[in-house]
């Protein structure tokens, strides 16, 4: 997946409020950027790191100019923007990539499901099976060791999803969850159980029924985009 806005490169003065960044310009000017990420960010967000931001142009109508994209960790890029893994994901799918998930005729995104609920992908239209296949995504850049946990804050939403998706599953649809592992210096993923036992616990319990399949995929981060490039193993 190619970034669509040009990428200006910077250095992290301060994540704060959640949703907003300083970022110091290589001309020394400061700006402030949305950061479109509701998680903690940890060991992601640490100040004086190098950054990248997508450039939205002074006449694009927006208060924020920028978008915090990628912040830099030891030798490789972590992707921070949680609106990007479900368009690389998508591409990825619709290009074949990811066995797991190929042989869908349709893809659609952002469908309604459950109760008040939306998927980020629906496949349907395979040959070989006649139902849909659910497809939740989780972006994930928790780093502990040399592996990655999930989530790295409690997540009443994501435990929500679970449940979503298990009630799909028993009716017979295909449920999966694919975790979006937003960084390459890492080996494998797990869930985060010292942060949200809850929602550790309950997909745990999903995948032992078998009501849920997960699945986690390492992408690498460049200035020129996003490219998913290996399965991880998961360690639940």
């Amino acid at each position: 997946m190619k970034f669509k806005l040009p990428i200006v490169k910077g250095v992290l003065v301060r994540r704060y409020k959640r949703f907003l960044a300083d970022v110091k310009l290589a001309d020394g000017t400061v700006v402030l950027a949305h950061c479109p990420n509701t998680g903690s960010m940890r060991t992601c967000s640490e100040p004086g790191r190098p950054v990248l931001l997508s450039f939205h142009g002074i006449d694009c109508g927006r208060k924020l100019l920028y978008t915090l994209e990628a912040i830099r960790m030891g030798n490789h890029w972590v992707g921070v923007n949680t609106m990007n893994p479900n368009r690389a994901v998508a591409e990825a799918v619709s290009s074949g990539l990811i066995p797991e998930l190929s042989g869908y005729v349709t893809l659609q995104r952002e469908v309604k499901y459950g109760r008040n609920s939306r998927i980020d992908l629906l496949l349907s239209g395979h040959p070989e099976r006649s139902h849909t296949c659910l497809v939740e995504i989780k972006n994930t850049t928790y780093r502990v060791g040399d592996g990655v946990l999930y989530p790295d804050a409690v997540t009443a939403r994501g435990l929500k999803h679970i449940q979503e998706l298990t009630r799909a599953a028993k009716t017979g649809e295909r449920a999966a969850f694919f975790f979006f592992v937003g960084r390459s210096d890492v080996e494998w993923m797990g869930v985060a159980d010292t942060i949200d036992p809850d929602y550790s616990n309950a997909l745990r319990r999903a995948v032992e029924q078998k009501h849920i399949e997960v699945y986690a995929y390492r992408a690498r981060i460049s200035p020129q985009g996003i490219k998913i490039e290996k399965r991880l193993p998961v360690k639940l």
